[in-house]
């Protein structure tokens, strides 16, 4: 009688010994990815964030070369690092924003020499750069 009672205990610290390393793996597994998926969303929101402070800068870089006719403040040069750093950060986003980045860079690379003299040029420029805003804002607005 001793001897059955003994192995119905000992089966039973199994089995709870059993479920207890199931369920120790499980909630290990279930924070590992979580904390995953958390540091992915930060590093895009941040990414997202750098990339709306550059193409706020890149805006002020071409209405100043333009309207202002300012070659300090609106040099293309300047320009060429924010598009680039544009492009660079977005590929950290979402594939849609970095494509908006990659039209938005061929743009510049095509039209900068003429932002000066030339509405139609900054009207398209800026008109990206609002593309590529909107794009980021929706991101952010699903990641919330």
């Amino acid at each position: 009688m001793k001897l059955k009672n003994l192995k119905e205990r000992l089966k039973m610290y199994y089995v709870m010994s059993l479920f207890s390393v199931v369920f120790a793996l499980f909630g290990f597994s279930y924070n590992a990815w979580r904390m995953e998926v958390s540091e992915e969303n930060n590093n895009i929101r941040t990414a997202a964030f750098e990339v709306l402070s550059h193409l706020g800068e890149l805006e002020h870089i071409i209405l100043s070369a333009h309207y202002d006719n300012d070659l300090i403040h609106g040099n293309p040069r300047k320009g060429w690092v924010k598009v680039g750093l544009v492009a660079d950060l977005s590929a950290l986003i979402t594939p849609e924003v970095a494509d908006k980045a990659i039209k938005l860079k061929a743009q510049w690379a095509d039209s900068w020499h003429l932002m000066t003299a030339d509405e139609i040029v900054v009207t398209e420029l800026v008109a990206s750069i609002d593309e590529t805003r909107m794009a980021i804002k929706i991101v952010l607005k699903q990641m919330s």
